[in-house]
């Protein structure tokens, strides 16, 4: 029976205590065998809970699969999960829960870089597995964590000139405030550059803001070809309602590196999202036989799931390579799954065959591009097996293994 996500997972936060009780999806019954626990730090609520949904369900999905098949090492698997209500306190706080009184042996999550760097120290200092399975802007090197989303390196290159070369050379970016939309400003402009093009101007917006009427007023005084947005999570939501309301879409184009993955595409008018373009490590709409399969087993359990995106699918690719190192590894202890996982471990999954990067602890995967139409993700372009290169340069783990930090990358 499907539990009721959405009451059950905001119950696991008690408004008496700092830390609650945490939300336990079970397979089924294995006995006496005592359970592996896998950790899971997750928004549920909030603006970024529309990402944060198909990434629970993914890894529900997967757990129930491996459960359903004889479990892990003769084990059951459990998955603890927090809410973390899109809120940085929270994933400080359940980080801690999942590593000292839940003593899990994975953590799966995160999805702002905010909220990565906010458990990633945690997670190192108490010796927890951890997976970020989440597109952001490069740079993390440390043995104890997995990066399994893309990179810009993988998806902005593709994504800009392909832009440029439909709109034109002049560009203004537009951000969230804090270092994935910083950095990511600068990758775009680093690829708009090598290009032949120019960046007029950039603007940063925190979070939580919902009125761009100002902003649009610079974009249309600067005149520019072409627009390139990194705008994160619902509230900036707004931006492409104000935008298409000021008359604004069908004079300058948008290429972004984030535009559907709070569901965008199906939540925005036609006229609002037609014609966007975007670059990611998945689509819901690639006809993959894995994808389709991947994709039919998720909304036949969830039938109300969001938009299943990168996000989701690069969460359920995480779990099934941490899978595959616990097997290679014979074990759930963290040395010897992350020896494991170094080794070249590679799982096809619904984007395709996924690589764990030695070197990087990053992920070789397919990228794509597509265009949004009529609610949907039209798919225009396949390139397979992209590397991190941009962490590449700044990362290798082969030769200095106890390096620990994100690297803010000279561009």
């Amino acid at each position: 029976m499907r539990l009721p996500r959405r009451s059950v997972l905001k119950a696991t936060l008690s408004a008496s205590a700092a830390l609650a009780s945490p939300a336990i999806f079970t397979g089924r019954a294995f006995g006496a065998n005592e359970p592996i626990l896998v950790g899971s730090l997750h928004d549920q609520s909030g603006p970024i809970a529309a990402s944060g949904v198909p990434m629970v369900d993914s890894l529900i999905l997967a757990i129930e699969e491996v459960n359903a098949a004889g479990g892990l090492l003769g084990r059951p698997l459990k998955l603890v999960h927090y809410d973390t209500q899109s809120n940085i306190q929270m994933y400080s706080q359940y980080a801690q829960q999942l590593a000292l009184k839940d003593k899990v042996a994975v953590v799966h999550g995160g999805i702002t870089s905010a909220s990565r760097e906010a458990v990633r120290p945690t997670f190192d200092r108490f010796k927890v597995l951890y997976f970020y399975n989440t597109l952001y802007e490069g740079g993390v090197c440390d043995r104890n964590t997995f990066c399994t989303g893309t990179t810009p390196a993988q998806t902005v290159e593709k994504l800009v000139p392909y832009a440029m070369k439909k709109a034109g050379k002049k560009a203004y970016i537009i951000a969230a405030d804090y270092n994935y939309g910083q950095i990511t400003a600068k990758w775009m402009t680093k690829y708009a550059k090598d290009n032949g093009g120019e960046i007029v101007s950039v603007d940063f917006f925190p979070l939580d803001v919902t009125n761009f009427g100002p902003t649009i007023s610079k974009i249309q005084a600067a005149k520019p070809d072409l627009l390139l947005s990194a705008l994160v999570g619902g509230n900036h939501t707004s931006f492409y309602r104000q935008w298409t309301s000021a008359g604004m879409k069908a004079q300058i184009p948008i290429a972004s590196t984030t535009f559907g993955l709070v569901n965008e595409p199906s939540t925005l008018d036609e006229k609002e999202s037609d014609g966007v373009l975007g670059s990611y490590g998945y689509f819901e709409e690639l006809t993959t036989p894995a994808s389709t399969s991947y994709v039919k087993k998720l909304k036949a359990k969830f039938p109300d799931i969001p938009y299943i995106s990168e996000l989701a699918a690069a969460t359920y690719e995480g779990f099934y390579l941490w899978v595959a190192g616990v097997k290679a590894a014979n074990s759930i202890d963290r040395d010897k799954v992350v020896a494991a996982l170094e080794g070249g471990i590679s799982y096809d999954g619904p984007s395709g065959k996924v690589v764990l990067d030695h070197a990087t602890h990053h992920a070789i995967r397919n990228a794509y591009l597509a265009v949004a139409k009529d609610k949907k993700w039209s798919v225009l372009e396949t390139y397979e097996q992209q590397k991190p290169l941009d962490t590449a340069g700044v990362c290798d783990l082969i030769k200095k293994p106890t390096d620990n930090q994100q690297y803010v990358i000279k561009i």
